[in-house]
């Protein structure tokens, strides 16, 4: 059993990541903005102890000294996962609204973990593949975790799309820098997972709430999409399940993880196929799906998109990855409830 400080818990990956974590039996600590939103995830597990589930307060990730109370635990902790940053193209100011948080979200965290928490031995941070995709390189390139996103300040400013990509390039550089310069007992791990699907296990309103990544398989799936699919743009994919059992393998192989990059995606992917996924396993849906013209836009372009190398999650990780359907499936039975 390992201590764990996990991040934004109320979040689509920490969910599954909280899951992950005490079903394999560890001792967590979650991060919330508000009482409520701890209220709501104790419900999720009525039979966890205090001793195994608690919660701790941390109304704006990006404010000076924000994590300095909660890296502070007895029994001490020994490892932090990080996922609690923004993913939300409807912003109003990118520089507030994505780049703020995730940068100084992440080192704050890492100096409240050094200055605070010395039995901590490692931090795994949810990076993203944002950090390492750099289309700038030719088609024919393959990305692997050496690879990084050099995206420019001015780049990052200019448009939601690029605040997002920048907000995971600089909350992770800026996190490897840090951990070089400041040299903390603890060893740094950071996960790139590339587009994210899966089923809801967290509080949702309704779909409007939806995170941003799982939109995408909505409005296929619901009607929103029937006139024009759209353009996959990442044609790389990770199920939801798999990238939080990463986290959750990383901390448990400390000593083979710590130091690592790891870029997460078990193949190639297109909107088109979510359309024809859900067209063979929901009957129901079909009406409602993009066909003909309106499918183009999804299709993978014809001379291939870029190769990936996720090997290093398997040889070190010993990770294995669900396959589309599955995801795709899963995702859509979760969602169905939520539909009016």
């Amino acid at each position: 059993m390992t201590r764990t400080l996990l991040t934004g818990g109320s979040g689509f990956i920490a969910a599954h990541v909280l899951d992950v974590l005490l079903k394999r039996g560890h001792s967590v600590v979650t991060t919330v903005r508000t009482q409520e939103k701890a209220d709501q995830i104790k419900k999720s597990y009525p039979n966890i102890s205090k001793d195994n589930l608690d919660f701790a307060i941390v109304p704006d990730i990006a404010a000076p000294g924000a994590f300095d109370k909660a890296v502070v635990s007895d029994p001490p902790f020994e490892a932090v996962i990080h996922t609690a940053s923004p993913f939300q193209l409807r912003i109003s100011d990118i520089k507030k609204d994505l780049l703020d948080p995730a940068i100084n979200g992440t080192i704050g965290l890492l100096k409240a973990v050094k200055d605070n928490a010395p039995s901590v031995k490692q931090v795994v941070v949810t990076s993203s593949g944002a950090a390492i995709l750099d289309f700038s390189k030719p088609q024919t390139h393959t990305f692997t975790a050496a690879d990084w996103n050099h995206m420019t300040w001015e780049e990052a400013t200019s448009n939601p799309l690029n605040g997002y990509r920048g907000s995971k390039y600089f909350s992770e550089k800026y996190a490897w820098d840090f951990v070089e310069k400041e040299k903390p007992s603890y060893a740094l791990t950071s996960m790139n997972p590339t587009m994210v699907y899966g089923p809801i296990i967290h509080h949702l309103k309704d779909l409007d709430s939806l995170n941003a990544s799982n939109e995408r398989i909505r409005d296929i799936a619901f009607g929103k999409a029937k006139d024009a699919c759209p353009y996959t743009g990442v044609f790389l994919w990770v199920d939801v399940r798999d990238l939080a059992l990463a986290h959750v393998l990383a901390i448990e192989k400390s000593e083979q993880a710590g130091g690592q990059r790891f870029l997460l995606s078990p193949g190639h992917y297109s909107n088109k196929q979510i359309a024809e996924v859900i067209g063979e396993e929901f009957p129901e849906l079909r009406d409602g799906l993009p066909t003909g013209d309106a499918l183009k836009p999804g299709d993978i372009p014809p001379t291939g998109w870029y190769g990936y190398d996720s090997s290093k999650s398997k040889e070190i990780l010993g990770l294995s990855y669900r396959t589309f359907k599955e995801c795709i499936v899963d995702t859509v039975n979760s969602l169905k409830p939520y539909v009016k």
